[in-house]
């Protein structure tokens, strides 16, 4: 089976989390912002 390596990178993911922390975007734009997040590489500890 075939594993998708493609991450998103942090700049995208830092706008999406930016996206989902704004009430003013509607449900589909968070819904997209959470997918980009759920396939970003998880950051190291602070």
């Amino acid at each position: 089976m075939a594993r998708n390596r493609k991450q998103t990178s942090p700049k995208v993911a830092s706008k999406a989390s930016k996206i989902l922390t704004d009430n003013r975007f509607g449900k589909d734009s968070r819904s997209v912002a959470a997918s980009a997040l759920a396939q970003a590489k998880p950051r190291k500890g602070k």
